[in-house]
């Protein structure tokens, strides 16, 4: 198998959760360049349409299907799963990338806060894993890639209940690997840094605040969405054929010191 072969993901069905904007929507255009046939999730079906439009745009031949659902709703994602793998249709490699982050300090965290950010991080994460990994452990063959932070391993300003979620979808990760590689399944995680997108423009827009992140980040810049493309088709296709249980941090180097 040449290279070219070992990273196309054509043939390959792959879900991603969170697709209608920011990574989740980089990373839909990035795999179908790569040749991949597309299930994507979001909450906001209108957005999800105009995703689906943009994909079959960058390839006409793509097989391409979007579902609404709340991934804080173990029920919903029971449903979009068993909706999307119908009349024999499977998936062969799940993007675990939903989430959000509230940004507060520690002695202001609510219940509220701490619940929706914990059910959407690692809660809504366990659950689509659980259930796409069924079909992938019967199939024996799969590959799952749950989207972390470098706030899961070092601590940052990122709030304490998004660093104890995003720290859980490691651990998380490397449990289910575990548990799963017998059945030749591989999970492994993407851990970024900051990155342009409608979640972080407004933070970076701010020189103050960009100068502080720049100068922490040997690279001395954030990313590009496009910047996460590349680590997701290797994980997703069988050029990683031999890799499972790993934390793939994408971040300019920022995570060999921290703040």
């Amino acid at each position: 198998m040449d290279a070219g072969q070992m990273f196309s993901l054509v043939g390959k069905r792959v879900m991603i959760t969170g697709a209608s904007r920011g990574i989740g929507r980089g990373l839909a255009h990035g795999l179908a360049r790569a040749g991949g046939d597309l299930v994507l999730v979001a909450r906001d079906k209108k957005t999800l349409a105009q995703v689906e439009d943009e994909c079959r745009e960058i390839r006409a031949d793509i097989d391409v299907s979007s579902y609404s659902c709340n991934i804080r709703e173990p029920e919903q994602v029971r449903q979009t799963v068993a909706e999307s793998t119908k009349n024999g249709k499977r998936i062969d490699v799940l993007v675990n990338n939903a989430g959000l982050n509230i940004r507060t300090p520690a002695l202001e965290v609510t219940e509220e806060q701490w619940q929706t950010i914990l059910d959407t991080d690692l809660r809504g994460a366990f659950f689509f894993a659980q259930e796409v990994g069924r079909q992938m452990v019967a199939n024996q063959s799969g590959s799952i890639i749950n989207v972390s932070s470098v706030g899961g391993h070092v601590a940052l300003r990122t709030g304490v209940a998004y660093a104890a979620a995003k720290a859980g979808v490691i651990q998380m990760t490397k449990v289910l690997a575990l548990e799963w590689g017998r059945d030749k399944v591989r999970v492994n995680c993407i851990a970024p840094w900051y990155f342009r997108t409608p979640l972080t423009e407004k933070l970076l827009d701010d020189p103050a605040y960009l100068g502080e992140i720049v100068a922490r980040t040997p690279l001395r810049r954030v990313g590009e969405v496009a910047e996460l493309v590349g680590p997701t088709v290797f994980l997703a296709s069988d050029a990683s054929s031999y890799v499972t249980g790993h934390t793939l941090f994408v971040d300019g180097g920022m995570s060999i010191y921290g703040f």
